[in-house]
């Protein structure tokens, strides 16, 4: 339950989230997130507010020509652009409410395309209240959010060899970390092992060499979490080899939102077939780690 809450919030209209209130607030004091919620980012407007205090839309063609506002053709639109990408900056933004600029984005949002969303919310601050989200939405009928935690443990359990000195594996010693990315794809999606012939959705199988182990635990979490509360679960997972373990490793996967506006930073975020991008940290018991990054089609390269 450490993981803290988060916010839905119905029907927000976008205007909210550039008032000079809001931004004293939540982005100038803290790292405060929000992305849309139940949003396609290949059919749909989306939006989502970054730590830094840069607020991304992801604007379908129409939308973005009744807005007015100035942005760039999305990189992943095909040949006729139909889609096209604004970053606002929040903190440039508040610094002078009498600028031309704020007025005309406060009235784009406002008088000439009011744009409302369903929304999810987060806030990080060191010792701030929790409840300081909920009574400032409260008249938009917020709602408080706990992460769903998951524990399941499997028996009997074929994993592959890995030694963190051989990052591209080793026949007959080690597996290459793309094999375990395989692999671990293959456990989150409960799929058999085995490749028994009978088995018409599955052919894959644990990669070589392998070891059966006697109990393996996996532990899903699922919500809008944040990158400090990540952190803190990580430095847990370090702590879990304080003491000599069994385990010769852990890992830790973390998985984007498919329709997200965002994947890395700020780079722009498409869905093509699958939306994927995602990290994974494979901490071993020597505290060596490996950090590996994917992502799909219509994205940038992580940094």
């Amino acid at each position: 339950m450490g993981f803290g809450p988060y916010y839905f919030v119905k029907h927000l209209p976008l205007y909210e989230l550039i008032t000079h209130e809001f931004i004293n607030t939540f982005v100038k004091k803290g790292s405060c997130y929000a992305l849309t919620y139940n949003t396609n980012i290949d059919e749909d407007n989306t939006v989502a507010l970054l730590p830094n205090g840069k607020l991304i839309l992801s604007l379908d063609k129409d939308t973005y020509e009744e807005t007015g506002l100035q942005g760039r053709p999305s990189q992943y639109s095909g040949r006729k652009t139909m889609r096209f990408i604004v970053s606002i900056d929040l903190m440039d933004l508040s610094s002078n409410l009498d600028s031309k600029k704020y007025k005309r984005v406060s009235w784009a949002f406002k008088e000439k395309k009011p744009l409302k969303f369903d929304f999810l919310l987060a806030w990080h601050q060191t010792g701030a209240e929790g409840s300081t989200m909920m009574s400032y939405f409260s008249g938009y009928g917020i709602q408080e959010h706990q992460p769903k935690i998951a524990l399941s443990t499997t028996p009997d359990l074929r994993c592959p060899v890995l030694r963190s000195g051989l990052l591209g594996g080793e026949p007959e010693a080690a597996c290459s970390a793309h094999e375990l990315f395989d692999w671990l794809g293959a456990v989150f999606s409960h799929a058999d092992l085995n490749n028994e012939p009978y088995n018409f959705v599955s052919t894959y199988c644990c990669p070589q060499p392998s070891a059966v182990v006697a109990q393996a635990s996996l532990c899903s979490v699922t919500g809008f979490l944040l990158p400090e509360r990540i952190c803190v679960l990580l430095e847990q997972l370090c702590r879990y080899f304080d003491e000599p373990k069994l385990a010769p490793w852990v890992t830790l996967s973390v998985q984007g939102f498919a329709d997200s506006p965002v994947s890395w930073r700020e780079s722009e975020h498409g869905f093509q077939k699958g939306g994927e991008h995602l990290y994974n940290f494979v901490i071993f018991n020597n505290r060596d780690y490996w950090l590996q990054m994917a992502v799909g089609a219509d994205d940038d390269c992580p940094p």
